[in-house]
């Protein structure tokens, strides 16, 4: 069977972490767009009021409370999807958690459990999905994030979880491309992303999280993911300042060193109090796409725009990335340039 990928419209899409943030952007964004979606997450409350909304829009979906670090949990979400809808076209692992805290005040105890969901999640999620995928055909998504690439100081083991699903997602793309499986293999690379996370990870400090700026809406990672589920794709980054993070990672790694030291480690942490209750061990949404983020703007990324839009050259979107590469390093200096720079330049300059 050779990889096709079918229109929206004619797609059941799975998606892990559907509660809140990016994977309730996304099951929206599917729904509208006339796919059949079917939600997973820890929060049964979230999960029932996130159907509701997509109901009252007009859309078709299921949902099955779940926990990622289960295997039987994922079977078993599988086994319903199947039994609604007598297929999988489109299978998304986007659930994670987070920690904020130095490596050496996290508990191993806590360092444990995130890897549970966000990458040991993960794999079940795929192995799960591909052994669908490769009799039917489809797409297999993977949500990584910036910190794939680039290590941050503060979500040191966040990091670390984002490296091994890198890892993981890109060695299962080859052996899937040496069995010509009809499986594709997407990892999505999200920047700062205006989600509820801050409130949601487990925190060691006595402020709440904060992401360094710009912060985008989750809408562009549920685009990027979209045009993963239609047309085959290795990888997406979404927002410019994570495109040019990983390339600062891999070009200049002293320079980095010296950025996450001096400006990300004291950046991420805001004014407000850290706030009390976590979702590392349980789950705890709203049904909310959007998160407290102490003032920043929340924006649409014109460099995903691009990304994700065939008739916009990709070269030129990836010229302004780089030359914003300098505007992101001295953000500190001068905050407003980081927010605007590189997608004003997008808008401006488009092929």
């Amino acid at each position: 069977m050779s990889l096709s990928l079918k229109p929206l419209d004619q797609q059941v899409i799975l998606i892990t972490g559907a509660s809140s943030g990016i994977g309730l952007a996304t099951a929206k964004a599917a729904a509208a767009a006339g796919a059949k979606v079917v939600l997973a997450a820890r929060t049964r409350e979230a999960l029932a009021a996130a159907i509701d909304q997509i109901k009252y829009a007009g859309g078709e979906g299921i949902f099955v409370v779940a926990d990622v670090s289960r295997r039987e949990d994922l079977e078993a979400l599988a086994r319903r999807a199947i039994d609604e809808y007598g297929r999988i076209d489109t299978w998304v692992n986007n659930a994670g958690v987070g920690i904020w805290g130095r490596l050496d005040e996290v508990s191993d105890v806590d360092k444990r459990q995130l890897f549970e969901t966000n990458f040991w999640g993960t794999v079940y999620g795929s192995e799960i999905a591909v052994s669908h995928l490769r009799r039917t055909g489809g797409a297999l998504i993977n949500v990584g994030s910036v910190a794939s690439d680039a290590a941050l100081p503060l979500q040191g083991i966040y990091s670390a979880s984002k490296h091994a699903v890198q890892g993981y997602t890109n060695a299962l793309r080859m052996e899937l491309a040496a069995d010509k499986a009809p499986v594709s293999v997407t990892l999505i690379k999200p920047a700062s992303i205006g989600t509820p996370m801050p409130q949601h990870v487990k925190n060691y400090t006595d402020r709440e999280a904060r992401f360094p700026p710009p912060i985008y809406k989750p809408e562009e990672v549920a685009a990027a993911i979209l045009r993963a589920a239609t047309h085959p794709t290795r990888q997406l980054f979404v927002g410019s300042a994570g495109r040019t993070l990983s390339a600062l990672s891999r070009q200049t790694p002293r320079l980095m060193d010296w950025v996450g030291a001096n400006l990300l480690l004291p950046g991420q942490v805001g004014k407000a109090p850290a706030t009390p209750t976590d979702n590392l061990a349980q789950g705890r949404a709203e049904a909310q796409l959007y998160g407290d983020h102490q003032g920043s703007m929340i924006r649409p990324s014109a460099y995903t725009r691009a990304a994700t839009n065939p008739a916009i050259s990709l070269g030129a979107a990836g010229a302004v990335a780089a030359v914003g590469a300098g505007l992101f390093l001295w953000g500190r200096r001068d905050r407003a340039r980081i927010e605007t720079s590189s997608e004003e330049e997008v808008q401006a300059h488009p092929s």
